[in-house]
């Protein structure tokens, strides 16, 4: 039987990896002082492309912005 004591504190509070990885990243983010933060936050923009299918052919992608915590 494994002892609790070796449990990451991230898993023992309930949360996963990402989720504390995302909340590490936000606070540092929130630490930094301007120009540096403006710059770290344009990094954290995510850019994709969806193309639906149809009849077995891609139809024409539609680019898509997100910005992840908005």
């Amino acid at each position: 039987m494994a002892s609790t004591a070796a449990v990451p504190f991230w898993r023992a509070a309930g949360m996963t990896y990402i989720t504390y990885s995302n909340i590490c990243a936000n606070l540092v983010r929130n630490c930094l002082k301007e120009p540096f933060k403006a710059e770290a936050l344009n990094r954290e923009k995510v850019h994709f492309s969806l193309s639906k299918w149809a009849g077995g052919k891609p139809e024409k992608p539609t680019l898509r912005s997100d910005t992840p915590g908005v």
